[in-house]
């Protein structure tokens, strides 16, 4: 029989940490915990089988769930003393979800399940506090009919303010017995009128529902939202764990927390962590109350009057801390958990590996080296590739003015400004018309989660460093401010003291300080060194792929070679061509009838690349420079209006009226599978030639001033026959000859192709007679082996993931059963004919890990990407070696 119930406590622990696949990270860790000693209240786990099970049987479970599920529930009763249901000593339990990947706030919770009319009496009795059990029993009303039975808690949430208000109560904690009774009633009452029938009575059939609303939530919008943000594959599914309530809203020695063992915004090594007196732990993650922190240290450096834990409790506290450096030394890893404190007694509720910005990221990862807890290899591993993306965005000018208006707590760090919104679906469609958005909340919750993904910056009213919109902002590497407690929000505006925002004005948000400034405040490039600099000369010195950058200016040639780019993959000499200073010569070239008007403006083009080339080869200096001839179609360059029309006219001497006679003859009905690439330079010689020159004659001049030899490599776009390589290699080669009788400088040079064509890739072996490299142009792969257009494929796609087509949008992340396969052949082909030929890929999957994944199975040589990409390549480039090595 399948073992679909799982056990973890003192007395019985059935899983360990490596099981997270089959028992969800929760459940495995849980059980990990239990088999270290911890005091972990016992429960058990519904494996991430049942989840699988239940999506694929039309939502129905196992027929052996329900026995399992009565036998755990009979083990538990006997662990904690109380039966489930019962009157005079009722159970309670928790039931959480728990994937293989951590899944903040994403998916669904109940806790205090079990309580009904008859089992809070009875709660209220046996605890001797009535106002425990009726504050436990209307917060599992809440609860239960907003993830259960889909009655929006914000009803609830109305009427306790209004009641709050009525009575003269600021906190809910000035609540007593009587009041929450009330509350009770009326919160019953809701969920009556909302559905016509009452709130169920049958703790049974609660759990049955709940475990029901978590496995459902696997596949609600703000977890898909998330698996896709974070590229986990639905197919995993979730855990359901089912603990016994502890409860830390019994009184003033009772308190809820979260904690990190170490500063997830910065990595420092200190106890980081938020608490409450008297609350459920819902209270803290949700932000419905603003925290206070665990240590004396937090305090201080949060200027907070609010007592720390440390000072409240300092047994409990002492027992935590000490709990803290077990687990991290057991896990080798920054854990982030959650702790229950009832009547005095510590309770681990949770340990996960902790999310944590970049900067954390690299700084534990460097430190734990320097312990010794992990290896320079465990460390690179450790990084992901796509968060140092948050390193590479600016910081606020120290020197520049800016204009406070309020200060929060610093949840997420890094700045941000943009124009203010207050919902989600704004920010949304605000962020889709290419807005830069700040959002602006009184607290997040996960139905949020795609407006912040869409904004620049997160502003909460309230919430602690450890809310909802703390640890996802972290998780996005969006900066953010929360427990701003001075703001006010109604509707479309806000208010600070005096001040009044609206909607569409200004703001900037400083996640590092949580300072909120009114207008835009200037900013200033990061400096990229210390842990981040080592880290990535340990992941040098790990990769085998080199990695490239794609530029063609200047700017982007320096800030490639900062971070650390070893040549240029693909540098497009078509960007050159829309300066506005030439714009207006390469279209007299364009619409010129004779080879005579063509090179009159060649000639005045030639200058103009050959600086273009000698600015690039100055930067670059010895490193490898790829040179794409010219590639698009020429109505990319055609005049539009009669203004550039005329320009053209006056520099060509030419009526108007004829050159928009060829401006129309050019047009063609299919332009990107047309008269462009190395098409133009068989039907157009003269234009490849002027190029080749000007490379040469940069490159000459280059070696000639700084004795350096230079790296041009020339390709060759959209070859599909090796015959059109060979015809073009002979224009290169005869032009370098040209350029060297004329100057008395040789230089070095290569010529190869872009394999962009699925015929290319298939004769790779007879291109490659005429080829020194093969650089894949996967972008128009993509677009040629699918038939799909990139620019219009978006309107669609979505739908292919979201039917399980396809698992992501193949121009964000290699192909590797249809694209991959003809890299593949390409590979193989071209290196059967010739043995040193140098391979590598400049599409934008360069840039992504999975693509340099799959560049390291095939053995490419490099990857070449976008500049600010480039230090996400090489970690993305040394991870892909070490896992090839097992």
């Amino acid at each position: 029989m399948t073992q679909w119930v799982y056990a973890f406590g003192p007395s019985l622990s059935e899983g360990d940490a490596n099981q997270r696949n089959l028992l969800g990270g929760k459940g495995a860790n849980l059980a990990e915990m239990a088999k270290l000693g911890l005091p972990v209240p016992p429960g058990f786990t519904l494996s991430t089988e049942v989840c699988t099970y239940f999506y694929a049987n039309g939502k129905s479970y196992p027929s052996e769930l329900e026995s399992q599920v009565d036998a755990a529930l009979t083990r538990l009763e006997g662990d904690m003393g109380a039966r489930f249901g019962d009157p005079e000593n009722p159970l309670l339990v928790s039931v959480r979800s728990g994937a293989r990947a951590s899944m903040p706030g994403m998916m669904d919770t109940v806790l205090n399940l079990g309580l009904s009319d008859v089992t809070a009496e009875g709660l209220a009795k046996r605890s001797g506090d009535a106002r425990f059990a009726y504050d436990s029993y209307r917060r599992f009303i809440t609860m239960y009919s907003d993830v259960v039975l889909g009655v929006d808690h914000y009803l609830f949430e109305e009427q306790l303010e209004n009641y709050k208000l009525e009575k003269g109560y600021y906190l809910d904690t000035e609540l007593e017995a009587d009041d929450w009774k009330h509350l009770v009633d009326v919160y019953k009452q809701i969920v009556r009128e909302e559905l016509d029938e009452d709130f169920p009575q049958d703790p049974k059939a609660q759990l049955w529902g709940a475990v029901g609303a978590v496995f459902g939530s696997w596949m609600n919008m703000r977890a898909d939202v998330y698996r896709k943000l974070h590229n986990i594959p639905a197919s995993w599914g979730t855990a359901v764990n089912i603990q016994a309530m502890v409860f830390g809203n019994m009184g003033d020695d009772c308190a809820t927390g979260v904690a990190f063992t170490r500063d997830p915004s910065t990595g420092e090594n200190v106890f980081y962590g938020e608490y409450l007196v008297n609350a459920q732990g819902e209270d803290v993650v949700a932000g419905i109350r603003t925290p206070q922190q665990i240590s004396i240290a937090g305090k201080e450096s949060q200027e907070s009057d609010q007592p720390a834990m440390e000072e409240v409790m300092p047994e409990v506290y002492a027992q935590l801390d000490t709990i803290r450096g077990k687990l991290e030394r057991h896990y080798a890893d920054m854990q982030d958990i959650e702790f229950t404190v009832q009547g005095g007694k510590l309770f681990m509720l949770q340990t996960r590996n902790g999310k944590r910005t970049a900067q954390a990221a690299l700084k534990i990862a460097v430190e734990m080296v320097e312990e010794g807890l992990i290896t320079p290899e465990q460390a690179v591993m450790r990084v992901d590739p796509a968060s140092l993306d948050q390193l590479l965005h600016p910081t606020l000018d120290p020197s520049a003015e800016r204009q406070v208006l309020t200060k929060g707590l610093p949840a997420s760090p890094g700045a941000a400004s943009g124009i203010l919104c207050f919902s989600s679906d704004a920010a949304v469609d605000l962020h889709a018309r290419g807005e830069k958005i700040i959002l602006a909340r009184v607290e997040t919750s996960p139905e949020d989660i795609q407006g912040m993904h869409a904004a620049e910056g997160i502003l909460t009213a309230r919430g602690g460093m450890t809310s909802h919109a703390a640890v996802v902002a972290r998780g996005m590497g969006r900066p953010c401010v929360s427990g701003a407690g001075d703001i006010e929000i109604s509707g479309d505006t806000m208010r600070i003291g005096r001040v009044e925002v609206k909607a569409g004005d200004l703001l900037t948000l400083d996640g590092s300080t949580g300072e909120v400034m009114q207008g835009e405040v200037p900013m200033i490039r990061p400096n990229l060194s210390g842990d981040f600099s080592k880290l990535m000369t340990w992941a040098d010195d790990l990769r085998d792929m080199a990695v490239r950058t794609n530029a063609e200016t200047p700017g982007d040639c320096e800030t490639a070679v900062e971070f650390g780019a070893e040549g240029i993959g693909l540098c497009r000499t078509e960007h050159m061509f829309f300066d506005a200073d030439r714009i207006g010569v390469v279209r007299q070239m364009i619409l010129a009838e004779s080879v005579a008007e063509r090179q009159t403006a060649l000639d005045k083009l030639l200058p103009m690349q050959r600086s273009d080339f000698e600015a690039i080869f100055k930067i670059m200096g010895a490193r490898p420079v790829t040179i794409r001839l010219l590639d698009p179609p020429l109505h990319e360059f055609l005049p539009h209006q009669q203004s550039e029309l005329e320009e053209v006219a006056d520099l060509s001497g030419t009526a108007v009226e004829i050159l928009a006679s060829r401006a129309k003859k050019l047009t063609e009905a299919n332009p990107m599978l047309g008269h462009r690439g190395c098409r133009l330079g068989i039907t157009f010689p003269e234009i490849y030639a002027m190029q080749a020159r000007a490379i040469f004659e940069a490159a000459a001049s280059v070696q000639s001033v700084s004795g350096q030899a230079v790296q041009p490599e020339i390709m060759i776009p959209l070859v599909s026959m090796a015959g059109e390589l060979d015809v073009l290699k002979r224009l290169v080669d005869q032009t370098a000859g040209d350029v060297e009788k004329d100057t008395g400088v040789a230089v070095a040079y290569s010529v190869g192709t872009m394999i962009e064509l699925p015929r290319a890739a298939l004769q790779a072996g007879q291109i490659a007679e005429h080829a020194a490299f093969f650089s894949f142009g996967t972008n128009d792969l993509t677009q040629t082996t699918y038939g799909l257009s990139r620019d219009d494929a978006g309107n669609f796609l979505g739908q292919y993931e979201k039917q399980g087509l396809i698992e992501r949008d193949p121009f964000l992340s290699l192909d590797p059963d249809g694209v991959g396969e003809l890299v593949k052949i390409a590979t193989e082909r071209g290196r059967a004919t010739r043995a040193d030929i140098k391979l590598g890929i400049c599409g934008e999957h360069g840039g992504d890990p999975a693509s340099i994944d799959f560049c390291q199975q095939v053995g490419l040589d490099y990857v070449s990407c976008s500049p600010f990409r480039v230090p996400i390549a090489r970690l993305a480039a040394a991870q892909s070696a070490l896992k090839a090595r097992g």
